[in-house]
């Protein structure tokens, strides 16, 4: 037998175990590592190297508390906004454009929770558990306070800080930085946000 038919009959072998295990039919994660191993795992990775194998057949009981809790965020959300004087809807706006109200979110480079937070930005900002829902809120309100107050209010110059760094607008001479995906970003916040303020006067 070939090394291929091997891992092929591995991956079938495990598929099969996982599927006959799997009584909540909750989703089923893969990937493969720098030595070839495939990795498997029916509970949602932090790690963004995991993809999809098999999707939920139907919502958990987490999947449904974690959509229940959902009905919370625009409480913690009017909160920190009020607390640090930021418009709810760009914070908001900055959580759909980021994470899509997933509070388990990790970007490839590390950023995490609901808006995103990178380790050095939570530690800045004493965050401790930026996967907590409230402490993500949190942290991420104060951080665009504190980028609208440097910014001087110029949203483009705050997002493109929120998404790229400070630093990085700073070295472009306080213009927003050539680089795609934050121009890209910059857009696609700004288009959830005007969604947003739409809905709110209607």
């Amino acid at each position: 037998m070939s090394f291929r038919e091997n891992s092929i009959l591995t991956f079938f072998l495990v598929l099969l175990f996982f599927l006959s295990c799997n009584n909540s039919l909750a989703a089923i994660y893969t990937f493969v590592d720098e030595d070839g191993v495939v990795h498997f795992t029916n509970i949602k990775p932090r790690n963004r190297e995991f993809k999809v194998l098999i999707p939920e057949a139907y919502p958990s009981r987490a999947r449904s508390q974690e959509l229940k809790s959902r009905e919370n965020y625009d409480s913690l959300i009017r909160f920190y906004s009020k607390k640090y004087n930021v418009d709810p809807l760009l914070v908001k706006a900055v959580i759909m454009a980021e994470s899509n109200f997933e509070p388990q979110a990790v970007s490839r480079k590390g950023a995490m929770g609901l808006m995103q937070l990178m380790p050095e930005t939570a530690r800045m900002l004493n965050i401790q558990d930026a996967f907590d829902p409230e402490e993500n809120i949190k942290g991420g309100t104060l951080y665009l306070r504190i980028l609208k107050d440097y910014f001087n209010e110029d949203l483009d110059l705050v997002l493109a800080a929120y998404n790229a760094g400070p630093k990085r607008v700073i070295e472009s001479r306080m213009n927003v930085p050539p680089i795609e995906e934050t121009i890209q970003y910059i857009k696609r916040v700004k288009f959830f946000y005007r969604k947003l303020k739409a809905l709110n006067e209607s």
